[in-house]
């Protein structure tokens, strides 16, 4: 019984050190990318998307209509591997879309994008270039089940 109230105590005193610091929380910023790096961060995004999805041509995805630069280029790369794209919300019948969600912003002077499905997400960082972008980070892949 001592060592179940020493425990106790011990956790509460333990627990109450620990506070939450609003000084340590961060935030992105939503941005517009344009022109040459939206084309390269959404033509990287979508080669590694058709690494992980599913077969070429028999996988079709489902995107919601955006009119960003980004969304546009996104959805010419991910035609350009081979995917039909239903970004108008008129799925047929016969046809069983992936969803994909997309997000990109701004963090410490870099571009972090975002792709994902309900079974996988990708994420990277981006260095924008007069040329386009650059990764500036590995690919973090997360697998839901």
């Amino acid at each position: 019984m001592k060592k179940t109230i020493a425990a106790v105590i011990i956790t509460v005193i333990l627990s109450s050190c620990q506070t939450a610091d609003e000084t340590l929380t961060t935030s992105s910023t939503p941005i517009a990318v344009t022109g040459a790096t939206a084309s390269a961060i959404a033509g990287d995004m979508a080669s590694r998307l058709a690494e992980q999805v599913g077969p070429v041509g028999t996988t079709t995805l489902k995107m919601d209509k955006d009119t960003s630069e980004y969304a546009a280029a996104l959805e010419a790369a991910l035609t350009g591997w081979g995917y039909t794209v239903i970004a108008d919300g008129k799925v047929g019948k016969d046809q069983n879309p992936v969803e994909i969600a997309w997000s990109i912003d701004s963090f410490d002077g870099q571009v972090l994008a975002r792709v994902s499905t309900p079974a996988i997400a990708l994420g990277r960082a981006y260095t924008a270039t007069s040329a386009g972008a650059t990764p500036a980070s590995p690919l973090s892949i997360m697998h839901r089940n």
